[in-house]
């Protein structure tokens, strides 16, 4: 496991506010619930008893003998208040409701540190009770201990006054323990998922464990975007955070490739969901906006939606074309209102993807674009368990792995790196989509302008 970076740990702790509200209410509120309505109030009644040889003794080594014989046997005193001795003639004097044993269990005596005097606690359901019950035990034990060791000077110090409050009011000290608990809880599970998170991160030194550059980083839409709705964000709102992410991956995409024609690239991901349209999309509307001849093809012929993105038609499509004569591939790109830019959708889903995206049709589909357009780029599908976008990037010039943020797991973004290998792609480096900006040190803040709100 890498060495735990306690900064980012505690920017991942925000994903976890809502719990930590939701877990401090249930344990708050469950505690109060339990001790206004369900614990029953005990009452407490204290009173101290004092032991001393006969009072007809008056020699002081007599008396010095007798205090340090007493403090000797306090320990013993305090088994006999709580024997059945003592607490049996209690329950009959009182006439109490309940065992001997039960009584002893709500009794507790204890020796005052060098002295002869006894403390004598009660607890009891009732207030009055409580009191009660010491007085008698202080007098009952008064009697018996004056038969068994001879004694003529035992005393009741303080009489038990019957207690006001119960002894086990602690619904503050609940309620911030329950705090508390609820706190470290959620943040222990917390630490656990973190700790055991093996997916990979934009903070991660993604070059050294994977061998591959990182391309660009992608920050999370803010909520302006997402309630537009629009994903292309890059024509929408130049001058978004994400808008200016894209840029960059573009410029990093020219720089790349100084020395090289890049005329195709293909934009894949290893699992779905984790923003390979988005990207494509935007990085097409992009390069059209620098005044580029751009082509944007939907490979993914199992769930292609570029066409969704785009809002137009997909009657007609890449697999359509490749079933078709290739001299008729005018008729299947389409325009989009972004100038420089055209689209070929995915087309109707056929039964057998990888057969028509390996097929020598498509290999020379490929080089026709080329000669056609500044730049092609190519939405394929996920590499997890499909051949489809391997096959495709044996083709391109450039290959670029979106990967949404603290999502793929580290093997399987290993694994779809070895497969492109394989086929000796061109990797270009990895994306990483959805990043949070909080979390991350590589972004400047931009600011819509007056007429983009």
């Amino acid at each position: 496991m890498e060495e735990i970076n306690i900064k980012e740990f505690f920017i991942y702790l925000k994903r976890y506010i809502a719990l930590f509200i939701i877990a401090i209410i249930l344990a708050v509120g469950g505690i109060a619930v339990y001790d206004i309505t369900i614990k029953k109030p005990i009452y407490q009644a204290k009173t101290m008893i004092v032991i001393a040889q006969s009072e007809n003794n008056s020699s002081a080594a007599s008396t010095l003998n007798d205090v340090n014989a007493s403090q000797k046997l306090t320990t013993t005193y305090s088994e006999i208040a709580k024997s059945e001795l003592v607490l049996g003639q209690v329950v009959d004097n009182l006439k109490l409701d309940e065992s001997v044993k039960e009584l002893g269990k709500n009794v507790s005596v204890s020796p005052v540190s060098d002295t002869s005097i006894l403390n004598v606690t009660v607890k009891d359901l009732d207030a009055e009770t409580s009191a009660k019950i010491a007085n008698e035990i202080a007098k009952v034990f008064a009697k018996e201990v004056s038969k068994i060791y001879k004694l003529d000077n035992v005393s009741q110090l303080s009489i038990a006054e019957t207690p006001q409050a119960p002894s086990n009011n602690t619904l503050t000290r609940d309620i911030i323990l329950a705090g508390v608990i609820a706190v470290v809880a959620v943040a222990g599970f917390a630490f656990l998922r973190f700790y055991l998170d093996d997916t990979v991160k934009h903070g991660d030194n993604v070059e050294k464990i994977f061998g591959l550059p990182v391309a660009g980083r992608i920050s999370k839409n803010d909520a302006k975007l997402k309630r537009d709705g629009d994903e292309l964000v890059v024509e929408r709102f130049p001058k978004a955070i994400v808008s200016e992410n894209i840029k960059s991956l573009r410029t990093n995409l020219q720089f790349t490739a100084v020395d090289k024609n890049l005329k195709t690239i293909l934009v894949t991901s290893t699992n779905a969901g984790e923003g390979k349209s988005f990207v494509s999309s935007n990085l097409a509307v992009s390069f059209a906006q620098a005044d580029k001849r751009v082509l944007l093809v939907d490979c993914d012929l199992r769930k292609g939606r570029i066409h969704k993105l785009f809002r137009i038609p997909n009657t007609s499509g890449l697999s359509n074309l490749l079933t078709d004569d290739l001299a008729y591939l005018d008729e299947y790109v389409r325009n989009t209102n972004i100038a420089n830019l055209q689209v070929i959708t995915c087309g109707t889903y056929p039964p057998n993807p990888s057969e028509l995206l390996a097929s020598k049709k498509n290999r020379r589909l490929v080089k026709e674009l080329r000669n056609k357009y500044d730049i092609v780029i190519f939405d394929g599908a996920p590499v997890g368990g499909l051949a489809d976008s391997v096959i495709l990037s044996s083709m391109m010039d450039e290959t670029l792995i979106v990967t949404k943020d603290a999502n793929t797991a580290k093997n399987d973004l290993m694994a779809t790196k070895d497969a492109l290998m394989k086929v000796d792609a061109k990797v270009a480096g990895i994306v990483f989509n959805m990043v949070s900006r909080n979390s991350s040190k590589y972004y400047n803040y931009y600011y819509y302008s007056e007429s983009e709100k």
